[in-house]
């Protein structure tokens, strides 16, 4: 009993720990990477301060995007440093190559974007893509608790994928950042600097749509300007189309109808390459195809976890 009571009070205080460590990054004198571990390491905590339950599946996944946006934001702290390393050159030069000269987001807003005397004019088309573009942040969560309801048994995989997708990326964010069309665009003065005019459509839509709500909105969803290369918008949504498919035909073809309309408005609006896309789904097809090699030590991982699990709960 006495064991039990202390397995369960340290894994409430990784829990906590984790939980803080985000919120209290920029202050803290420790490493990056060590922030990251004790963030990481609060939802492995709370499987085993709390017994397997639905609403436990879902504040493990909580906590997990919780230690993920940190890691996705934490490069841009030192916003000097980053903008010391970061690519802009590489992305524009693989695009005008798939462009055929040109770049395929400039090719789309020369087409289909409009502008009158008053500023840009926000036709149908162009709301209906910064929506599905804003409702991402909202698709591979609820994919998962979908899946989570519908067909549980196999949630614990393929929220394993899903979140290894985040997470492999916003490592590869600290690794290689790389600049989106727009901001290209933004230091096309700069020396050096390859001249860009992509617009940053959907930046220019919320300003419209959301008028002074609009930068505290932003605030709070954005937070790292420097992390295109891969796309995880993209990458998410194409395993959420997969996992998805796996469930039904109608849940897969809504999924893919998602992932199509926002790699185009990606794309369109200025947010992405086609070259970030197709390393997005080159991080997706890797997830997939390489899971079932890691399958033998997040299996290890998983009873030991439930191990721990059952000796804090004994006797309760």
């Amino acid at each position: 009993m006495r064991l039990s009571r202390a397995i369960r009070a340290t894994a409430w205080g990784i829990v906590a720990a984790g939980t803080a460590a985000p919120l209290v990054r920029k202050r803290l004198s420790a490493p990056p990477i060590v922030v990251q571990g004790v963030a990481y390491a609060a939802p492995l905590a709370l499987c085993v301060a709390l017994r397997r339950s639905r609403t436990r599946d879902v504040c493990t996944c909580a906590l997990q995007m919780w230690a993920y946006v940190a890691a996705y934001k934490a490069p841009h702290d030192d916003e000097q440093a980053q903008r010391r390393r970061v690519r802009i050159d590489y992305p524009i030069a693989a695009d005008r190559l798939l462009g055929l000269g040109e770049l395929p987001s400039l090719r789309l807003q020369r087409a289909l974007a409009r502008s009158g005397p008053d500023g840009p004019e926000w036709r149908a088309l162009d709301q209906l893509l910064v929506w599905a573009h804003w409702s991402w942040f909202a698709v591979p969560h609820s994919t998962l608790l979908y899946i989570l309801l519908r067909r549980p048994e196999r949630f614990p995989r393929d929220a394993v994928m899903t979140y290894a997708v985040f997470n492999i990326g916003a490592s590869l964010y600290w690794v290689i950042p790389t600049a989106p069309p727009w901001y290209a665009a933004e230091v096309a003065d700069e020396p050096g600097a390859a001249p860009l005019a992509v617009r940053r459509m959907m930046v220019e839509y919320g300003e419209y749509f959301w008028r002074d709500g609009w930068g505290s909105l932003y605030s709070v969803f954005g937070g790292n300007p420097l992390a295109a290369m891969p796309s995880l918008h993209f990458a998410t949504s194409v395993m959420a189309a997969l996992l998805l498919a796996e469930v039904g035909p109608l849940a897969g073809a809504l999924g893919f109808g998602y992932a199509a309309t926002l790699g185009f408005a990606l794309v369109y609006l200025g947010e992405h390459y086609v070259v970030d896309l197709l390393g997005g789904v080159a991080l997706t097809g890797a997830v997939r195809c390489l899971g079932p090699r890691a399958g033998p030590a997040l299996a290890r991982l998983g009873r030991a976890v439930a191990a721990l699990e059952a000796r804090a709960h004994e006797a309760i």
